[in-house]
């Protein structure tokens, strides 16, 4: 008999399932399409020659590796030694171009010609059109009315870069329903269309694909934690998570050491204790959304609460299978950061750091101001996984009242 244990690990099983969490629950008429996915993205992604020409583009057209900074002034004030990794600094602004070049590759071997993507703030669907106007590939972009009024430098870039934005005005008119809108087109053009999904979520495969793709970040991580601190493993890695695709690169290579803590950070809106929140870790159940079962925001009757953030990017009703189970088995810590903690946090940053970062990314700093000070020995790895330029009027409108709410 053998008595060797299996360990455990919080990644993907074979069936598409994080612990209860995952799946995928799809429409008939997209079986087709996410079974065609399911059955060769590991084998593409695996394949010599996709990864030569995804790390050379990695490389040469994002500019990887992103530098892990020792942010000095940040570590005064917390503690520690606070590493921030600079997604902010990635062509394009943030995280989401290492996902959308690696999805537009697998397309490419798939035979797709036609490319589809649902954003939020804005970052994946300018990473999207950026990776199609170089791969010469149509492009459509489904955004939530509300958030184009929002992101207008984004929309522009958008259209720029060759992409066709489509406002969409069902629901409340954000990221959750630009990603119904971005499905029914799959719906209705399942041969030659390739959906690029912009975060851990979705029907299996999605969700582990889009993790294995952001992995480089973690990746970098231990070969650069070794340079500078002599050791593989911080003591704390921070993210914030909406559908957690930055979070789960941030944490892919360390999840299944538990020596590593893990904080993911979601957004407050006005208050947990308000009906303006997208705290939905802290406050949803387990339902399904997307295709794929995980936690969200929803009402007695099992209908989905329309989320409510600052953050354009961390406005969705649910989260991730990844991080929803992360949650339930308490291998995360999940903390909520309103809007105003936030802002509070970015403005922090751009003082003590010179660094003005995207409004998500602000919900990941924000939680160092509501823990105890971290031990000197302590090393923080924070994910700072957008540039603030697309956020810069939400930032000037508020400068004031923050300021003057947070004074000494």
């Amino acid at each position: 008999m053998n008595e060797q244990k299996t360990k455990k690990s919080y990644l993907v099983d074979a069936e598409g399932y994080y612990g209860e969490f995952g799946g995928a629950y799809i429409p008939e008429i997209l079986n087709k399409c996410v079974t065609d996915l399911r059955n060769v993205y590991l084998d593409i992604i695996q394949d010599d020659a996709f990864q030569k020409e995804y790390n050379q583009l990695l490389r040469d057209y994002v500019g990887r590796p992103s530098p892990l900074y020792l942010a000095k002034r940040l570590s005064a004030r917390y503690g520690g030694r606070i590493y921030l990794k600079r997604e902010d600094l990635n062509h394009t602004g943030a995280h989401k171009i290492n996902n959308t070049i690696g999805q537009i590759l697998i397309a490419r071997r798939m035979g797709k010609t036609r490319i589809i993507a649902e954003t939020g703030a804005g970052q994946h669907g300018v990473a999207t059109a950026t990776v199609c106007a170089l791969m010469n590939m149509e492009c459509i972009v489904y955004m939530g009315k509300l958030d184009v009024e929002r992101q207008q430098v984004n929309v522009q870039r958008m259209k720029m870069l060759g992409a066709t934005v489509i406002p969409v005005t069902s629901g409340n008119m954000t990221l959750k329903d630009a990603t119904n809108e971005a499905i029914r087109d799959w719906v209705c053009h399942p041969e030659d269309t390739f959906y690029i999904i912009g975060s851990t979520v979705g029907p299996h495969p999605y969700p582990d694909m889009v993790a294995r793709l952001q992995s480089v970040i973690s990746k970098e991580i231990k070969g650069q934690m070794m340079e500078k601190e002599g050791r593989d493993t911080p003591d704390y890695l921070i993210a914030c998570v909406g559908g957690g695709s930055n979070a789960a690169g941030t944490i892919y290579h360390y999840v299944d050491d538990e020596k590593v803590k893990i904080i993911l950070t979601e957004a407050g809106g006005k208050g947990i204790d308000t009906e303006l929140t997208a705290a939905s870790i802290s406050l949803g159940l387990e339902g399904i959304i997307h295709g794929s079962k995980t936690i969200l925001l929803q009402d007695a009757d099992g209908q989905i609460q329309e989320p409510y953030s600052i953050s354009a990017g961390l406005d969705y009703p649910g989260v991730g299978p990844f991080h929803a189970n992360l949650a339930a088995h308490k291998r995360a810590k999940v903390m909520v950061v309103d809007d105003d903690e936030a802002l509070r946090a970015a403005f922090e940053l751009t003082r003590l750091e010179g660094i003005i970062p995207a409004l998500e990314s602000a919900h990941a700093l924000g939680v160092l101001n509501k823990i105890p000070h971290f031990k000197d020995e302590d090393v923080v790895v924070i994910c700072l996984s957008g540039r603030g330029d697309k956020d810069i009027h939400t930032y000037l409108d508020n400068q004031q009242r923050i300021e003057k709410k947070y004074a000494d």
